[in-house]
């Protein structure tokens, strides 16, 4: 599943084909078939993504003020004393690991992707999330029933979703974390982005997403270029 979603990654940036509708078409089969989640949904996220990285109520992906955490150095030490009555945030650093990478996809991704394709009538990408699961049903049901099945879904979230979050943090959320300032876009997406050293596991384990400097100056270059 983690891997399914650095190559779905990869079709919807337009990295894969020369021709922009095969890569739409492989998107949604990616991440509809393989994974379960709507391609409309991940356009809609990530495109807010990459044109405002790491800007407060603008880039959805750092959007988890203020109901647990609080990221930035200088946004969260406002944002902090806002809701001080209501998190410890003072302490964030010792539950973030206990409660984020473990809940973002099982807890949270999972309900909210049918909740947006039925809320934005998003039919065909309903249907391919639904052969997903009539997939992943039909397969484990005769070998470990139906609390088996649903147990090992949630084991395979659980794990993926630990996975993700390693990934995502490492390369944005030690960087500059405030309000749009308006800057030009170039000092925008470099202000937001680091990379992680190269190795084969670490562009294994990332998705070559360790070059996120380079992904996000050229998001359409195929993920194996980065390096260049």
């Amino acid at each position: 599943q983690a891997q399914a979603g650095w190559l779905q990654h990869d079709f919807g940036h337009l990295s894969v084909f020369s021709k922009s509708s095969w890569n739409h078409w492989v998107h949604k089969f990616v991440i509809g078939h393989l994974k379960g989640a709507p391609a409309s949904w991940w356009n809609h996220l990530h495109n807010q993504h990459h044109a405002k990285p790491n800007c407060f109520r603008k880039d959805p992906d750092v959007n988890m003020h203020p109901l647990f955490f609080a990221l930035g150095k200088t946004l969260s030490v406002e944002l902090g004393v806002q809701k001080k009555k209501f998190m410890p945030y003072n302490h964030q650093h010792k539950y973030f690991f206990i409660i984020g990478p473990p809940a973002l996809v099982p807890l949270y991704f999972q309900w909210y992707v049918f909740y947006f394709a039925v809320q934005r009538k998003q039919w065909a990408d309903l249907a391919w999330m639904l052969s997903f699961y009539i997939r992943f049903f039909l397969t484990y049901l005769p070998f470990l029933g139906l609390k088996g099945t649903l147990g090992l879904h949630l084991l395979v979230r659980f794990i993926e979703s630990n996975w993700f979050v390693w990934v995502t943090q490492m390369n944005h959320i030690p960087m500059h974390i405030d309000y749009d300032k308006n800057v030009d876009w170039f000092s925008t997406q470099l202000q937001a982005t680091c990379n992680v050293h190269q190795s084969l596991f670490n562009d294994w384990f990332s998705g070559h997403l360790n070059f996120q400097i380079e992904h996000h100056l050229f998001p359409t270059m195929p993920r194996h270029n980065y390096w260049k």
